[in-house]
């Protein structure tokens, strides 16, 4: 059973809600010489991050001594529109899913709509435990192409490094190149 949204289990196993609070620089008011800020790739990291653990985010953004927004922190906050206007419905709505993801990525889940969340680009494959027979279409998010999934017997020459994969597991055919957007979401289509 998951979870409730913004929630994690408690010493005792009761659930209890969480929020993960960040600076745009590491300080949470105007300090003129902090220039220790983070990029729009590690705050949407931070982001799914939290989401994908059943939590929320809270990012602390201020004006400079004078009132005005820092042109870093606009720079910033742009990064991370960009992102969400392609990106939203895999953040707003979704939780974490009972799925377990590969090395270096995150489930988040709404429904039938299951998100990954690629933080590390992987070599041509990426394999997908559990979602065998439960998936019927595959989609990059920014952009609505198809991703090609693939049918692997591991018995076959040149295929013997898959021989250890879990029974139904779902592999992904990837481009050469990761798409140019800070995370790079694939949409899956659950069955019923």
């Amino acid at each position: 059973m998951q979870p409730p949204r913004n929630e994690v289990a408690a010493g005792n196993g009761t659930q209890v809600p969480w929020e993960a609070c960040h600076t745009l620089n590491g300080s949470w008011g105007y300090h003129r010489d902090n220039h220790d800020w983070k990029s729009p790739a590690l705050l949407i990291r931070m982001l799914v991050d939290a989401v994908s653990k059943g939590g929320n985010m809270l990012l602390n953004v201020g004006p400079n001594g004078r009132g005005a927004w820092e042109p870093r922190a606009l720079d910033v906050l742009s990064g991370i529109g960009s992102w969400m206007r392609l990106h939203e419905r895999s953040v707003r709505g979704c939780g974490p899913s009972s799925y377990v993801p590969p090395a270096d990525c995150r489930y988040t889940q709404n429904g039938r709509r299951l998100y990954l969340h690629v933080f590390a680009w992987p070599m041509g494959h990426l394999h997908l435990p559990g979602l065998g027979d439960r998936v019927e279409y595959a989609q990059f998010l920014h952009d609505a192409s198809e991703v090609q999934r693939v049918t692997v017997d591991p018995s076959a020459p040149g295929h013997t490094y898959l021989a250890g994969l879990p029974e139904n597991t779902l592999t992904l055919k990837l481009p050469n190149h990761a798409p140019d957007v800070d995370n790079c979401v694939i949409e899956l289509f659950l069955r019923d």
